[in-house]
């Protein structure tokens, strides 16, 4: 998208966060927007945090904004009470805290911001899918094709997720894999739905799903 800040570029009228936020936040407790720049204009939509460490460096990759909304957020050891607390990262992310108002959060839920038409569902299948499975994280796959950007992890694994980027990896499927990762299927969900807005052809088809 030439350099465009792909959360903030147009369509139908708003920028992109803002679709996916709006999505989101229905499902969750709170939304934690993961951004290096332009922090006024995504706080409109949820808590911002800089995916930045100091021994790492900024632009490290989408892990590191997952661990910067990870570090915003109070871990629980995995032992604890298994409510369906939820916070959310992009970079959108959330948290839903229905056990309780001051439960701590047990489930992160990670979304790009230009993914735009994410399910309306995505959060409870997504941990629901991860529960049925022991695993601690799950991410989508829908129509043969895996999203692994799209997910929903416990939020005890800070501290494993630090570790992966410190040993210098940066690829997610990696660090799922290593992580016990599970599919979570959505292939009743329209084939756009987890589309990513990456070209201007992309975002003019992406005008087109929306004004259906």
């Amino acid at each position: 998208m030439k350099g465009q800040d792909k959360g903030l570029v147009v369509l139908r009228g708003e920028p992109m966060v803002a679709h996916v936020a709006r999505r989101l936040a229905p499902q969750v407790g709170r939304l934690i927007i993961s951004a290096n720049r332009h922090a006024p204009l995504y706080a409109q939509y949820g808590q911002v945090v800089a995916d930045g460490a100091p021994e790492l460096g900024e632009w490290q990759g989408p892990l590191m904004g997952i661990a910067a909304a990870l570090s915003a957020v109070s871990v629980q050891d995995d032992d604890a009470t298994d409510g369906d607390d939820r916070d959310l990262i992009p970079e959108i992310a959330g948290t839903d805290r229905t056990a309780s108002n001051t439960a701590t959060p047990q489930w992160l839920i990670v979304s790009p911001c230009d993914t735009p038409f994410v399910p309306a569902d995505v959060t409870s299948r997504l941990i629901g899918a991860a529960q049925a499975a022991k695993a601690p994280i799950a991410y989508a796959v829908a129509h043969g094709q895996r999203h692994s950007a799209c997910m929903a992890l416990r939020t005890a694994l800070l501290p494993e997720l630090l570790a992966y980027l410190r040993g210098g990896d940066r690829k997610v499927g990696l660090w799922q894999a290593r992580a016990g990762a599970v599919e979570a299927v959505f292939d009743d969900a329209p084939l756009h739905a987890f589309m990513n807005v990456n070209t201007p052809e992309d975002l003019a088809l992406a005008e087109r799903y929306a004004s259906q």
